[in-house]
């Protein structure tokens, strides 16, 4: 849990690294959108209908409490095409997420009133996690998601997947209080 008792997807380490950790993280519930780049203003944009969700704009007019993290990765959009099966995909932006508080089922979160917020559960799954304090930008983010992929591949796991960026902390704080994490899939170890 964040100092501020902010609730958080429950999790097992699996294993301690010097430089990150192995974590198992049990099933929990999403509110996603999925907005256009570029990648520093994806937050942003997506606050809008997440924000929203949570602060009422549901069917009941409930509100959700605030957890963390917050969310991104790049999300790719299948497009349909005329042939039965076929499909394409194409860069579509930003998945932005916010973590529901785990008082709620997927029979009991409120209906998002706009059709671009999802619910979605997420599986229970393994992720190699670096955690770090900083900015939001986007040259610290590939230092350090360079710096996961080298040291996981040390540690001979097995990544997949595009890589999460998890901020726990309102825009407002100070850079060197912020708790940024980045986690990738992992499927061997």
């Amino acid at each position: 849990m964040s100092a501020f008792a902010i609730e958080e997807p429950a999790f097992d380490v699996v294993k301690r690294y010097p430089q990150f950790e192995l974590r198992k993280y049990k099933a929990y519930l999403v509110a996603e959108v999925v907005v256009p780049g570029p990648a520093d203003k994806a937050g942003n944009t997506a606050f809008e209908y997440l924000g929203g969700y949570i602060f009422g704009k549901n069917k009941g007019s409930r509100k959700i409490a605030m957890t963390a993290p917050v969310s991104q990765t790049p999300a790719p959009i299948k497009i349909e095409m005329t042939a039965p099966v076929a499909q394409t995909a194409t860069e579509g932006g930003y998945l932005v997420q916010f973590a529901m508080p785990r008082e709620f089922t997927m029979d009991t979160l409120p209906e998002p009133t706009n059709p671009k917020v999802k619910l979605r559960e997420m599986p229970a799954q393994t992720y190699a996690v670096l955690q770090y304090s900083g900015g939001w930008s986007q040259s610290l983010y590939e230092e350090k998601l360079g710096v996961l992929r080298r040291v996981a591949s040390e540690a001979n796991l097995k990544l997949e997947g595009e890589p999460i960026f998890s901020r726990y902390n309102a825009p407002f704080s100070l850079p060197f209080l912020r708790r940024n994490e980045i986690w990738i899939k992992v499927i061997s170890e």
